[in-house]
């Protein structure tokens, strides 16, 4: 079932109810996804060197949000972000905005999602600073999530954080002992004062009736591995996979998702315009990050990362980046070289 036909289908239909309040980024997605991989969005022109054999395949839309493109991109991340892990035990903390802030979120989602991330950002980076929980720098991996597993506007960010930090004075590593990062409800406390009073700064309203206790939930995820790799799956390719749609029949799509509670797969039909709505909701503001870096595993502190290396005995290994795959003779199956390049519209 591919998003792209069932946006052609519903096209028409969702551009006469939501045309009015969708956003430019929303509608440039929109439209990207449509043509991806079809003539619509361009061509490249291939030769085969070997044998002459020429081709030509469509150009893909490159659009993060859509479920095709970017797959390069996404491996690559992940790449880099295995250049970085320790031989130490990591923790996935995940801070969740209250429901009633949904609304205004969406509303300003530049503003409200900067917010977040600095609010986050600091709270961590201020306990592990703090003696009483571990007194160390900590290094971070921040990726922001917009999305419920029914994909309804839930932001949150999930952050993997290694178990512990380096004292640069000392020249030495504290680890975090015990089975948890820190008290998740003294983090929750933090991160609520820290992003009303960002609020209250920014003049950003802040909805009446939203509850003192907010959650913030921290798991300890082994090696780290398996917890990037999750946070992998939506940076660049949208926010559902194809193989989870199951059918679209009678204007209605229906769709599967595992509920977070009972764990048991579970399944939500909408009318196909609402579906595209629903999806479009999470594409984010042009060129804001989805994902950061923070503390020792920031871009700006590869020294510091190289001191909790060699303090930690990690063996440095040289990768080089991945491919990108090469397009195959159909003749003789050698790698074509491209010869040409012909966005939409070329003459």
């Amino acid at each position: 079932m591919r998003i792209a036909d069932i946006i052609n289908e519903y096209y028409d239909a969702f551009l006469t109810r939501y045309g009015e309040a969708a956003l430019p980024g929303q509608i440039n997605a929109l439209n990207a996804m449509r043509f991806c991989r079809t003539p619509q969005a361009g061509t490249i022109q291939t030769l085969c060197r070997g044998c002459g054999h020429t081709q030509q395949h469509p150009l893909s839309c490159g659009n993060r949000n859509c479920p095709h493109c970017q797959n390069h991109e996404t491996s690559q991340w992940v790449e880099r972000q295995k250049n970085k892990l320790l031989p130490v035990n990591y923790f996935m903390v995940t801070f969740t905005l209250p429901c009633q802030f949904r609304t205004m979120a969406y509303r300003n989602q530049r503003a409200v999602f900067a917010l977040m991330f600095s609010c986050v950002a600091g709270t961590l980076k201020d306990f592990g600073l703090n003696p009483r929980h571990l007194g160390a720098h900590i290094g971070m991996t921040m990726v922001l999530h917009t999305h419920s597993r029914q994909l309804q506007f839930h932001p949150h960010i999930h952050v993997v954080v290694p178990g512990g930090g380096v004292d640069p004075a000392k020249r030495q590593w504290k680890k975090k002992k015990g089975r948890y990062l820190f008290n998740q409800k003294a983090l929750a406390r933090v991160f609520r004062a820290r992003f009303l009073d960002g609020l209250n700064q920014k003049k950003l309203p802040i909805p009446n009736g939203v509850s003192p206790e907010w959650i913030v939930n921290c798991i300890r995820v082994g090696t780290g591995i398996t917890a990037l790799k999750y946070l992998s799956r939506y940076l660049y390719r949208g926010v559902i996979s194809e193989k989870n749609i199951i059918t679209n029949r009678d204007g209605n799509v229906t769709f599967r998702y595992i509920d977070s509670e009972t764990k048991s797969i579970q399944h939500r039909t909408l009318k196909g315009e609402d579906f595209v709505r629903l999806i479009l909701l999470h594409v984010l503001p042009r060129g804001f990050r989805r994902t950061r870096d923070y503390g020792f595993l920031h871009s700006n502190a590869k020294k510091m990362l190289s001191l909790v290396q060699l303090i930690l005995y990690v063996r440095i290994l040289i990768v080089k980046p991945s491919p990108k795959p090469a397009f195959k003779c159909p003749h003789c199956g050698a790698a074509m070289a491209i010869v040409g390049v012909y966005p939409a519209g070329a003459g």
